[in-house]
Formats: C-alpha cells, structure tokens, sequence
C-alpha cells in the first residue's frame, strides 16, 4: 500500500474544511430562512387576531370543532359494532318456510314469511296501514330513521304521567331490533339500534321497511307478521280484514301477549279502541269513520284447542335450520325436532310456579331453563317468563356469570391431571398477582378434601389449582372440549365463574357427565325433510361422531363428588326423592345471578334465575329457588322411565322422602306446590318391544328385488 507523503495532508485537511463550512453555512442560512418564512406567517395571521366578543365567537367556534372531531371519533366507534351485524344475509330469513315437528312427530309451529304468504305493502288494506302508523309512529315518513320530535313528545308526555306511556322508538328502529338485535335492555343494544335504524333508512325505501317491519314483528299466539296474525286471529286473509280488525291487530305491535285476543279478548278491544282513538287524533280518520269499528269491535276465531307453541325453542331452532339448510337448493321445510312438549310444559311450569310464589320475595323477575337428555338432544327450553313481554331468549343469548356451578371444569381439570376427590389441599387465605379472593362466610377450613371443597363451594381451592397447579389455559380448553361455545375471558378470576356463559352452555358442558365424558353434541333438529319426504339431513347419520372429552377414570371422579353435593353439600333442595342425581349451584356478586345445574343418567337441567337490569336479587343463591326448580322439573321427568345410572357412582338411588325438603324454610314448606304426575302413553313393557323392534329394523339388512321371468311378481330377498 503507497505511503501519504507530507504535501498531500493539507490538501485532504482543506478539503474538509470546505465540507464543514458548506454544512454550517447551509445549516444557519435554512435556519435563517425558516426563521423569515415564520415570521411572515406570524405576521400573517395577525390579522385575523379577534378582539372583544368576536375573539369570544372564535374561541367557541373552535372548541366546538374540536369537540366535534371527538365526537365523530367516537360515533364511528360506536356504529362499527351495529354495521358488523349487516354484514351477513340479513335477508335469508325470508328465504325459509319451516314446519316443525316435536319428536314424536306433532306439529308445533312454523316459522319463517314465506309459509304465512305475505302481502305486499300496496296490497295491504289502507284501514291497517293508517291504524299501524298512527299508533307505532306518526311522522314516519318525515323522519329519518330517528325521531328527535317523537322523543321529546314521547318524554314530555311521560313526565307528565309519572311512568312510561309513550315510546320514543321510530317504527324504522323497532324494525332494525326485530332483524339485527335481541330485546336485551343495555345501552349498547339502543345505540347499535339508533345506527342500524340509520342504514336501514340509507339503503331500503320507505314502503320496504314498512312491509319489512309487518312482516317480522311478533304477533301474539306464535305468530310472525300481520298476515299470518290475521289468519290465526280472523281466519281470513290480511286483505280482507276490516277497520275495527286492523285496529285490534295494530294494537298488538305494542304488547302481543298482554292484548292477544284469544288469551283477553277485552283487553284487545280496550287496545283496539286506543288505536282508533290515535287515528282521530293523528288526523287520518275522522270520528265519523271510526264510530262503527267502536260499535262493533273486532271477534276472533276459536282457538281453545290450539297447543301453545314453545316459542323460545322454535327461535333457537329457527336459527339451527338456517346455519344446516343454507346449501340446500329447497328451503320449504319440515323439521322434526328433539323438543318433548310434555316435558317442555312442564319445564314452563316449573319455572312459573317458582317465580309466581318467591319472585316477589327474593326480587327476581326472569328465569331460564334448558333440559337436555342423555345424547344431546334438547327436551325442554324456557328462555324466560313470557314470550309476548319479551322475545329475548335468556337460554341461549343472555350472557350471565355462571359464578361457582363454573368450577366443575377447573375440578375436571384436576381430575384429569390425576387429582382424586380424596386428595387434599389447603383452605387458606391466598393472593394471586395482587387478587385475594374469600370464602363466602370470610372463613378457612385449613386442609380439605377435594370433595369436601366442592360439596361446600369452598373458593379458595379452585383459586389454589388454578394458580399452583393447572393454569388457567387448560382450564379454558377444557370448558370447552365440554361444550361451551361462549367465548371465555382467560383471566385469573376465571376459576370462580367470571366470565359469562349462557344457560345452554352450561346444560351442553354438564351432560358430559352422564354421559360418561363424551361430549353431549347439544342439538335440537334430529331431520330435515322436504314436502316429498325426502330426508335432507339426519342428525344420527350427518353429525360428527361424540369424542371423548374427559377420561372414565377423572368422570368417575367427578360424579361421585357431584352426586354428594345434594346430599351433603349447598344443593340439598335439589335432591329427587328416588333418582340418583348430582349438580353444582352458583351465586355471582351481590346475588345478581342464582344457579343450579344438575343431572341425573337420564337428562341434564341448567336453571338459571336473575334480572334483566342486572341488579341484585334479596340474597337468592343457587341452592333456593333454582334447586327447587330443578327437582320439581326432574321429579316430573323421572316418572315412568327405566333409569340409567351415573357412570362411575356405586350409590343406591335415595329412597321415599317426606313431601317437604327438611332444609325447606317455613314459608317454602307451607307454598311448595306438589310434583304433578307425568301421564304414562305407554306400559314400560310397550315401550321396550317398540324399541326392541325399532332396533331390529335399523339392523336388518336392506331389501333388493329378485329378478324373475317376465310376466311374474317380482318378491325380495335380504
């Protein structure tokens, strides 16, 4: 390599010297420059300085529109959650004209608009639709969606009155809640309605959302829409229905179960004559006009005979059909189901009863029940006191915290990693990453069993597996390997039940349990025909196969701690008079929400009892009325059937009690109604030939026929 001689290290030090004068020179003069091109815009500006009330003006301007940037933030915030529900085939519904069947075959009710022949809007009768709009909304056709006006009127008048009389709600965001939402009272729900109301109005015409709304509104009796409302009611089709029928079936949009006119007729005419006093008022019919509808009030058609359709279940079912039947090229169909109608009465009453004799007491409202029979399919489901009030289907939708019925994963879990209900563990205070979770009595029993944990609903213990032993990601995975299809909140708390669940989920996870750890494969559809008879699907031959969940040994485990839970444990209201059953209650924070789910070998119950508004009931736990349910319900159910046993428990079915619980309170005891008798249709000997036949049937190879010279009959061999 050359060596530098001496002349050349001026000339390298000149050049950076030239380098770094460029770069300052250049720096300071952009500085410079800057620093001109800033003041000129300085100076600028100046002019447009405001002094006295205009700088006041300006100041508000301003502030107003930086408010208003943030609230725009926020609307688009808010309304992305309501847009996402239009992103589906909102429509499909239409698509679909179902019949449904129970299991034994009986038609229970239909579903979907096509099978009710609805009418277009310029064929419906003027009388209806003037009825209609000036009962449900006035100015429909000046508003856009959203009536500012309405609701001032709305507000005002009920000021006035002390209670609500009128409704703010435009006919526009009643129609968005009947296609997108449920009837759950939340905010969240009103505000996703206010902007679907809004999009509605951008991309369909008046006269569709009117004919839409007509079309999907409940109705009273089972019924879906005013066409198949006037059929039921009037026998007759919607084009022929007169004045004071239109006013009785506009009258219905408000309250369908309260004004139905074959359950209170008077009560419908009362309502009817309140539309055609609205009509009057509004200014699209005179007194003149309506004065015969007044005279001679709308008569309905005999309906005493008609079995009441089990309308929380069709819902669900509904929506069953749609997400199996989508591919088919027919969607005029008949469904049979898994729904028993005797149990599914039952189920109704028992849940009636319960609240109709404590719900003043413990300040409860609602309730919900889902009965599920050793296999999956879903007997019975309530989801709440009264389809008409509310169409809110607290079975499968509402979302409440299951609180400790949620524990019996994180014992599955232990079970499965090898724990057994006589391994012991210690009842003392813990802290887990700064949560230090109690007892319910604020006590400590030092080292239990995990039986004895269970059985007394011991919170620390879970706590404890949770945090030394298992984690909280397999006690997830196994919540739902059991069935829970609820997405689940993977936190520290969870072990205690604070991530919410739906009644069905916990009736899907609980039957794994008589169902010696195989999953249950919940379903409520066991066959979809056509009107030819075809079978388009068939729940034995088209649903995956069960798999296995959880372990003979760890379900084993299980049982024998849950079948001492009603004996020993915080269950005892629960414990049937001659079956073996088990099950766990749960009580969420501040008594908002009270659990029993339970099991015999033969069907799975989840009762749930809490309020809309989510606030707290009179001290009500999972042990009281929910466990009351559950044995009236299961009492009922067990009658007249060859029982299955609990797999894994070798314990004698308890034998006669006394009619009252021993743990019953004085009042319970003196208002506990009697198990009423479930009627046999057959002798047990009956139904084991028919059984036995049937499955001879199924085995028996199929027939072919044998060829023989022509002219002859042909016979068939196997």
């Amino acid at each position: 390599m050359p060596q530098m001689n001496d002349d050349d290290r001026p000339r390298k030090r000149h050049i950076f010297l030239r380098i770094d004068a460029w770069i300052d020179s250049t720096v300071w003069a952009a500085g410079f420059r800057f620093a001109e091109w800033w003041e000129d815009i300085t100076i600028f500006f100046r002019r447009f300085r405001m002094r006295g009330w205009k700088r006041w003006l300006f100041e508000l301007l301003g502030e107003g529109m930086t408010w208003g940037t943030v609230g725009s933030v926020l609307l688009l915030a808010l309304a992305l959650p309501a847009f996402q529900e239009t992103k589906g085939n909102w429509r499909a519904q239409s698509d679909f004209a179902v019949t449904f069947l129970d299991r034994y075959g009986n038609e229970i009710g239909h579903r979907g608009i096509i099978h009710e022949d609805s009418v277009p809007v310029d064929q419906l009768p003027d009388t209806l639709v003037k009825a209609v709009l000036a009962t449900e909304d006035r100015r429909f056709f000046d508003h856009y969606g959203i009536d500012f006006l309405g609701l001032a009127r709305a507000l005002t008048e009920n000021a006035r009155a002390g209670g609500v009389v009128q409704g703010g709600s435009t006919l526009t965001q009643q129609l968005a809640k009947n296609l997108f939402l449920s009837n759950e009272r939340t905010i969240e729900r009103k505000i996703k309605e206010a902007f679907l109301a809004l999009w509605l109005e951008s991309n369909l015409t008046k006269k569709e959302i009117l004919g839409l709304y007509l079309d999907r509104a409940y109705m009273g009796g089972g019924t879906f829409g005013a066409a198949a409302a006037s059929q039921f009611y009037f026998g007759k089709p919607i084009t022929d229905v007169n004045l004071a029928e239109s006013a009785m079936l506009a009258g219905l949009f408000k309250a369908p179960a309260r004004y139905a006119p074959h359950v209170n007729l008077p009560a419908a005419r009362g309502r009817a004559n309140e539309v055609l006093t609205n009509l009057v008022q509004s200014g699209l019919m005179t007194e003149g006009q309506v004065i015969a509808a007044r005279l001679n009030p709308a008569t309905v058609a005999d309906r005493a005979r008609r079995l009441e359709a089990p309308d929380f279940f069709l819902d669900w079912a509904f929506e069953e059909v749609q997400r199996i039947a989508t591919p088919f090229a027919q969607h005029s169909l008949i469904v049979r189901t898994t729904i028993d109608m005797g149990l599914q009465k039952a189920a109704e009453d028992a849940v009636e009863t319960a609240l109709r004799e404590y719900g003043e007491s413990y300040r409860v409202k609602q309730g919900a029940l889902v009965m599920v029979e050793n296999g999956g399919g879903v007997r019975a489901m309530v989801g709440g006191r009264d389809y008409g009030e509310s169409q809110f289907n607290r079975a499968t939708k509402a979302l409440r915290q299951p609180g400790s019925s949620f524990k019996v994963y994180t014992y599955a879990a232990a079970m499965e990693k090898g724990f057994t209900p006589e391994s012991v563990i210690s009842d003392a205070p813990i802290t887990w990453r700064g949560w230090s979770p109690q007892n319910y009595g604020r006590s400590y029993s030092g080292k239990v069993t995990l039986l004895t944990a269970i059985a007394k609903s011991i919170n620390t213990v879970p706590v404890r597996l949770a945090k030394d032993e298992l984690g909280i990601d397999r006690i997830v995975k196994m919540a739902k390997d059991m069935g829970v299809e609820t997405p689940i909140r993977a936190d520290k708390t969870i072990p205690l039940g604070t991530s919410e669940l739906t009644v069905l989920d916990q009736a899907t996870g609980y039957a794994v349990f008589p169902a010696g750890g195989v999953e249950a494969r919940r379903h409520g559809i066991s066959q979809i025909l056509n009107y030819d008879g075809d079978i388009l699907y068939d729940f034995n031959r088209d649903a995956p196969p069960a798999r296995r969940v959880l372990s003979e040994k760890a379900t084993s485990s299980m049982n024998r701690m849950l079948t001492q839970i009603p004996v020993i444990g915080t269950a005892r209201k629960a414990a049937l008079d001659h079956v073996l059953s088990g099950g766990k209650t749960g009580t969420t924070q501040a008594y908002r929400d009270a659990w029993y789910v339970g099991f015999t070998g033969d069907y799975t119950t989840a009762v749930w009892y809490g309020n809309d508004d989510y606030t707290s009931s009179n001290n009500m736990t999972g042990g009281s009325l929910p466990a009351m349910t559950f044995k009236r319900l299961m009492d009922y159910a067990e009658q007249g059937i060859e029982h299955r046993p609990i797999p894994g428990v070798d314990m004698p079915a308890p034998g006669k009690k006394d009619k009252t619980p021993a743990t019953a309170t004085v009042a319970e005891s003196e208002a506990l109604p009697a198990i009423p008798l479930r009627p046999r249709m057959l002798s047990n000997e009956a139904t084991t030939l028919l059984k036995t036949l049937a499955d001879r049937f199924t085995a028996a190879p199929a027939l072919h026929p044998v060829p023989l010279a022509p002219g002859k009959v042909a016979a068939a061999r196997p």
